[in-house]
C-alpha cells in the first residue's frame, strides 16, 4: 500500500507570478523555475521558464521533485495541478543543459525530469495543458492521473529528431493511457498532434477553449478535494495497482482495500445526508464539438 502521509505543513510557498521582479535595492530578482501555490486543499505547481517554453533543466527538476514530495507529505493537501507558465505546458528537457538533469542528486530515484519515477503520491493529480506538451513534457503530463487541455495544446515525442530517448516513463505510461498502437505511432513517428487528436485517442480527458485549462483543472481539483477521501483514494489505488493484474486478482485487491472504506465515518455521514434528501449535483464535463 502507498506510504501514509506524514503530518506537517508544506515546507515552502512561492506566489504564482512568473518572470523576474525588482528587489528593494533595485536589483533584478529572478523568479524560481518552478512556482508552488496552495489554493485551499489544492497544490498548484507551475513550471516557470516561459522564455524557453518551460523546458526543464536540473534546477527545475529538483524543484518539481520537492513539490511532489511536499504534496505527498502534507495531509491538508488533497489534489495537485501541474501546469506551465506563459502559454506552454512544457517543451521537454532543456537540451542545452541536458547534463544537469541526469547528474542532479536524486535523479536516479525520482527521474531526470524531477518526479516521473515517483510512482504514486497517493492523491489525485491533474495536468492542465496549453501550448507545447512535448517529449519530456509529455512524460510529465503522463505522470498525472489525467489531463485537461485547451485548444492550443500540441503533443508529441519530438525528441525523436535528435536521438534523445524517453527515460521519464513515456514508454511505460503512454501505452497504458492510449493503447499500444497509438503509443507506438507517437513514439516512433515523432508526429506532432493537436489537442483534438489527443482528445480522440484518450490522451486528454477534457478539452476546453483556449486559456481555460488551468481554471477547469482547478475546478475539478477542488471538487475532488470536497469528496470523502478514503473511498476515493482507495478506488484510485485499486485502479492503478489492479491495472496490470489478472481480473480475479484485481477483484481481490479491490475487496481487500475497501475494507477500510466500509469502516470510514465519512461514508456513513454522507449516507445519512443522502437519506435526508441531500443531493449535491455531480460534476459535469465541458461540452465537446
Amino acid at each position: 500500500m502507498a506510504r501514509p502521509p506524514v503530518a506537517g505543513p508544506i515546507p515552502f510557498f512561492i506566489p504564482l507570478t512568473p518572470g523576474p521582479s525588482v528587489g528593494r535595492l533595485g536589483c533584478v530578482v529572478q523568479a524560481p523555475k518552478v512556482l508552488v501555490e496552495r489554493q485551499g486543499p489544492v497544490l498548484v505547481v507551475t513550471i516557470n521558464r516561459p522564455e524557453v517554453r518551460n523546458c526543464v533543466d536540473g534546477e527545475a527538476a529538483a524543484l518539481l521533485e520537492e513539490a511532489a514530495e511536499a504534496f505527498r507529505r502534507d495531509p491538508q493537501l488533497r489534489s495537485m495541478v501541474l501546469t506551465g507558465a506563459g502559454g506552454h505546458f512544457c517543451s521537454g528537457a532543456d537540451l542545452k543543459a541536458i547534463d544537469t538533469l541526469a547528474s542532479r542528486p536524486g535523479a536516479d530515484r525520482s527521474g531526470p525530469m524531477g518526479l516521473t519515477r515517483i510512482t504514486d503520491v497517493g492523491k489525485p493529480t491533474i495536468a492542465a495543458i496549453s501550448g507545447y506538451c512535448l517529449a519530456g513534457g509529455l512524460e510529465l503530463a503522463l505522470w498525472c492521473d489525467f489531463r485537461i487541455a485547451d485548444t492550443t495544446a500540441r503533443f508529441g515525442v519530438t525528441n525523436r529528431r535528435w536521438g534523445v530517448p524517453l527515460v521519464d516513463g513515456g514508454t511505460q505510461r503512454l501505452p497504458r493511457v492510449v493503447g499500444l498502437g497509438n503509443a507506438l505511432y507517437l513514439i516512433l513517428s515523432g508526429v506532432l498532434i493537436d489537442a483534438q487528436r489527443a482528445y480522440q485517442m484518450g490522451l486528454v480527458q477534457e478539452l476546453v477553449p483556449a486559456g481555460q485549462a488551468l481554471s477547469r483543472a482547478l475546478e475539478v481539483a477542488q471538487r475532488m478535494a470536497e469528496y470523502p477521501q478514503t473511498s476515493m483514494r482507495l478506488d484510485r489505488l485499486a485502479a492503478v495497482w489492479g491495472f496490470s493484474l489478472p481480473l480475479e486478482q484485481g477483484l481481490q485487491l479491490e475487496a481487500y482495500l475497501h475494507r477500510e472504506s466500509l469502516r470510514d465515518s465519512a461514508m456513513r455521514e454522507w449516507l445519512e445526508r443522502y437519506a435526508r434528501g441531500e443531493r449535491p449535483p455531480p460534476l459535469e464535463p465541458p461540452p465537446t464539438g
